[in-house]
């Protein structure tokens, strides 16, 4: 037990006046949601807590890290933050050459909710000898057999809440959804904001396009007479083939509930369960206008929380710069655009696809220059070469990385990238076209 009578000495000697004698260690912050503020408030707060819980057990936060409105139980789920934490605490130093002896975390849950987590934190932690975990309880040796036992108990505990919390969530949304009530989260198109009373044009729109569908109309002539009148979705983005596709299926149009990819019966009649909303089609309209479509693309096989029933994945991405991409072409009135660019074959060996934004058309770009600007400032940016483990950088570089695995990488470094559109008659390429959003 020599380590806790060591830190037991440097603890009592917490009010030194020199800084070197006190524990350096790396902080860490995580909250789960941001959605309302979207300011980081959580994380803020947290780090300013782990300061004083620092200060109060003899220790210096010489480094911060933290993952903002990022869940720690969802498989898939990229951590920046923890993965610059892991990258810290294995190379024992933080970018500026500071030494690390230790992690402050206001609780366990905030570093891990999965066992693989807790595995790859203790590794790094107890990676070098004499370091130490804090948090408001205390100080913890990571290295004892009580030290394990906390950090094991402390994760079925996360583990447990987060199934409790599961089941809770389901059974509310099921509960509301039998009872007619609206949808929560953003209102639906059609609708007011109370989600009950129709909005006068939307919903007029909306009846319109299923009379037209009906008649035979391609959904995506429906989509451009949208975006020609100025139509934005509730969420502000402009209509399309699929989002026009959504609102029309929807089993909402004619006042059917449904809960997660399947409409509610009543349990006594069988007959499908009315919302309180008022209805913008019949029963009968709707089914007519769900006829139209092939099987995969109505709201309820495509909608929130519905199965996928088609039986056939969809078809992983073939270029890097597939989903991260936004165009940056502005209108008349000042606005950015901001639409996603798809890519679409090209016409020219030298760029056999290119990226061209779907909303406005105003703004393309060389697909293969395109992924490698990406690629440049991921690789190559100052400010990303923290967010990289060494070892992924050199397997990047090195060619045998999959197109996937790198696809994985741009997701945790950037939101999206803004794409300025070129000079007309100008064929030189301009890397400055691009301008990453950071996470």
């Amino acid at each position: 037990m020599a380590l806790v009578v060591e830190l037991g000495a440097v603890v009592t000697g917490c009010e030194a006046d020199d800084p070197r004698e006190l524990i350096p260690v790396l902080s860490y912050a995580r909250t789960s949601e941001d959605d309302r503020q979207r300011d980081g408030h959580g994380v803020r707060f947290q780090l300013r807590i782990n300061e004083r819980t620092a200060q109060g057990h003899g220790c210096a936060v010489v480094a911060a890290h933290s993952d903002n409105g990022r869940s720690a139980s969802k498989e898939g789920v990229v951590r920046p933050g923890f993965e610059r934490l892991i990258t810290d605490l294995v190379r024992g130093r933080t970018d500026g050459g500071q030494r690390i002896a230790g992690v402050v975390c206001v609780a366990d849950d905030r570093l891990y909710r999965r066992a693989e987590d807790l595995t790859r934190f203790l590794a790094a932690l107890t990676s070098s000898p004499g370091r130490i975990h804090l948090d408001q309880e205390g100080v913890r040796d990571p290295y004892s057999q009580e030290g394990l036992v906390q950090a094991v108990r402390s994760l079925n505990a996360a583990v447990t809440e987060t199934r409790v919390r599961s089941r809770r969530l389901t059974n509310w949304h099921w509960a509301r959804a039998v009872e007619g009530v609206p949808h929560s989260g953003p209102r639906p198109f059609g609708w007011l904001e109370d989600r009950i009373s129709l909005h006068p044009e939307e919903a007029e729109l909306v009846a319109r396009a299923i009379g037209e569908r009906v008649s035979g109309k391609a959904v995506r002539a429906i989509a451009r007479n949208w975006c020609e009148l100025g139509v934005t979705g509730t969420r502000g983005g402009r209509p399309n083939g699929q989002t026009v596709t959504q609102i029309i299926t929807a089993p909402r149009v004619c006042g059917y509930r449904a809960n997660r990819g399947a409409l509610l019966l009543d349990p006594g009649t069988g007959a499908p369960v009315l919302g309180r909303w008022e209805p913008i089609a019949t029963p009968e309209d709707w089914q007519a206008v769900c006829a139209t479509f092939s099987p995969g693309s109505l709201f309820m096989h495509r909608g929130s929380g519905a199965p996928r029933r088609t039986g056939t994945p969809r078809p992983a991405p073939r270029h890097l710069g597939t989903g991260f991409l936004r165009c940056g072409a502005q209108s008349p009135d000042g606005t950015v655009c901001r639409g996603a660019m798809c890519a679409q074959k090209g016409r020219s060996k030298q760029s056999p696809y290119v990226y061209s934004c779907r909303d406005c058309g105003r703004c393309s770009m060389s697909g293969p220059l395109a992924d490698m600007a990406l690629e440049n400032l991921l690789l190559a940016d100052g400010r990303s070469h923290g967010r990289l483990l060494e070892d992924t950088r050199q397997h990047w570089q090195s060619g045998d990385m999959s197109l996937e695995e790198k696809r994985k990488i741009v997701a945790s470094a950037v939101v999206h990238c803004l794409v300025h559109p070129g000079v007309k008659a100008d064929h030189s390429w301009d890397f400055s076209r691009i301008k990453p959003v950071w996470r």
